[in-house]
Parts: structure tokens; sequence; C-alpha cells
């Protein structure tokens, strides 16, 4: 059986000016091409050959001796080359691009990012890219523990969860939602630092800083909130957690040390639930 997006050994079965044509067995009906300039030099009928089949720019199927940097069931990082009316076209290692539909994104995508991808044959037959379904094939298995630095990459945003990253482009890792993630866009490679392992090997990342080290820069970065309000924030450190992370990115604890550290500078005031700079 021809199996569409595999590498699959099959037996040359004519030879012809343009290629060689290929099959299981050498009574088999259905054959595919394998163009000439694809076919090695000493090749001859009954040689069996190591290709991957897809589908041609007419859509027939077609066998190729290059190694694709994707085949069905796994899941790589592609870069986008192109994007169109319908979805977007990844460089995936072969002549024609692999088409990834609108449908099967987690956000909308540009020329030149680098994506978490995995692959699916569609109704028509054909091989498509989708972003979705990465979660499950992630490796559990990372050789990391907590306070470890690593470097992932940003597959998709779980609103109600988290962040979710593959650490190495290989393991399933997540960082919280309280924590501000709306800089970051799939695709974007980051730093982080591992605070937990799960007891199935998922690990929990954090992109802050310890506090003691962060508590400055978010300082800093709440009194530009404040000068952004006219000098006074109509809310305090009172407010819901929702509210906060809303308006200034900061999770409600990183809020208070924030606000904490700007009282005992004698940077703002606190007052009728409002906090005014002074």
């Amino acid at each position: 059986m021809i199996k569409l997006g595999e590498r699959q050994n099959l037996t040359i079965v004519k030879k012809v000016d343009f290629g060689v044509y290929l099959a299981e067995q050498s009574a088999e009906e259905t054959r595919i091409l394998l163009p000439a300039k694809q076919v090695p030099a000493d090749a001859k009928v009954g040689d069996v050959i190591d290709v991957f089949i897809y589908k041609d720019s007419k859509d027939r199927l077609i066998a190729t001796t290059a190694t694709p940097k994707l085949t069905l069931g796994g899941y790589a990082v592609l870069q986008v080359v192109e994007i169109g009316k319908i979805g977007a076209f990844l460089d995936w290692g072969l002549e024609k691009d692999l088409f990834l539909p609108y449908k099967q994104m987690t956000q909308k995508v540009s020329v030149g990012d680098e994506i978490l991808v995995t692959m699916y044959i569609d109704r028509s037959r054909r091989l498509c890219a989708s972003m979705e379904g990465i979660y499950d094939l992630l490796s559990k298995d990372s050789p990391y523990h907590p306070g470890d630095t690593v470097e992932g990459r940003i597959y998709e945003f779980g609103h109600d969860f988290g962040t979710f990253v593959a650490v190495d482009d290989k393991y399933s890792a997540m960082i919280p939602r309280h924590e501000n993630c709306r800089h970051l866009r799939v695709g974007d490679v980051i730093s982080a630092e591992v605070t937990g392992v799960k007891p199935d090997g998922k690990l929990d990342l954090t992109i802050r800083k310890k506090a003691y080290l962060q508590m400055d820069e978010d300082a800093e970065k709440l009194m530009e909130i404040i000068d952004s309000y006219a000098g006074v924030l109509p809310f305090s450190e009172k407010a819901s957690p929702e509210v906060i992370l809303r308006e200034t990115g900061l999770s409600k604890a990183a809020f208070k040390r924030a606000v904490s550290s700007l009282y005992r500078q004698r940077r703002i005031e606190l007052k009728d639930h409002k906090i005014r700079k002074l």
C-alpha cells in the first residue's frame, strides 16, 4: 500500500525518459513517478529505493528521495514563507511548500515566523500542516529540574491554563496564566526558569525574575503606567487580580510588591483607593 506522507521502500518497475515508476511489487497497478533528477545514476529495474510520498502541484502522487523536515505523525519547526488568501505556506524541505490552512492556526502567522506544526491528510487527500495537536506529541521526560534556565518556543496560548511552551522544541512545559505573556507570539523563543516538574513530567516555567530582582523593574513599569493615567492610578492593591492584570500586566502579588517599593521610596501616596504620583 502506498503511504502518503511517509517514507517507504518501493521497487523500480519501469524506466522512462523523465524518471522511473515505483511500486510495492512489479504487478502492482498503483505506480508512483520518481522524477529523473531524483533517480540514482546506476538505478535499474528491480532496485529498491527509499522514498517519501507526497503530491505535486497538480495533486498527483509523486516520490522523492529528498528528506522532508516533517512526516505524517510527527512535528517540526517550519518557517512561514508565504501568506495566501486561505492560509500560509511553509518550507518543509521539498519543492512544493506545505499548506497551513487558516482554520488550523492557533494564532495568525507572518512570513519569517518559525512555528511548531504537525501534518495531516485533509478531506481531499492532500498533506497539510496544523498548529494544533502539538501538546500530545511533546516529550514529558526532560532532563531539567527546578531552578534550571531553559529555552523554549511558544506554540499555543491556552488562556484558561497558561502559555504552552516546547522546551528545546521537544519537552512539554507551561507558563501559568497569571504571568503576563501578552507581548509574546506563537513561534517566539524565550528564556525561562523551571519552577517545578509535575508528576507526569511536564515542566512549569516562569519568565519573571526572582522577586527581589524583578521588583525594581516592576516598580519602574508601574510608574510609567501611573504617568499614563496623568499621575493618578484609579485603583490600588485592593483591586481584583483580574483588574490589576488587565491594566498593568502584573499579578496581584507582583503589583503589591511594586507598590510597596514605590511607597517606601516616597514616590507615590495611597489615598481613597487610588495611587497618586508624588
